[in-house]
């Protein structure tokens, strides 16, 4: 008699497993971020840098492939408290791809780590360093 009755559910679609993301309760959300209020950007400002949720991020490319995070983090700890190093690695290698990105808390010490290390050896390897988030010029 169970048996009939599961067959049934499941023939009206009761019992249906769903793939992929979206079909959750949406009373789900608040529960998963208790509320929280993510910060947004504001439309109005002008182009440039924009900061993260977080802080201020600086885009390094041209980090050797042996470089290590302590590498990082020794050449651009003297500008600021470094809040996060993100480097990447090759899944076949295990080498570092080649960029980082290292985040700040204030503008002001991402700008210095930017002016200085611009064009600046690391590891007999020259890095390239800007911000990685800019608001583009608006078109008119």
């Amino acid at each position: 008699m169970a048996d009939d009755i599961d067959r049934d559910d499941r023939m009206q679609g009761l019992d249906k497993k769903r793939k992929g993301r979206g079909h959750r309760d949406t009373t789900e959300w608040a529960d998963r971020y208790g509320g929280a209020r993510f910060k947004e950007l504001d439309p109005n400002a002008k182009p440039g840098p924009t900061a993260s949720v977080e802080g201020w991020v600086v885009f390094i490319t041209g980090v050797n492939e042996e470089a290590q995070e302590e590498d990082i983090h020794e050449a651009f700890a003297e500008f600021g408290d470094v809040k996060n190093i993100y480097l990447n690695l090759d899944r076949q290698t295990g080498f570092v791809k080649g960029y980082a990105l290292v985040e700040y808390k204030t503008q002001k010490e991402a700008q210095a780590a930017i002016n200085e290390m611009n064009g600046k050896k690391l590891l007999e390897q020259t890095l390239q360093v800007d911000w990685a988030f800019r608001k583009p010029q608006r078109r008119r």
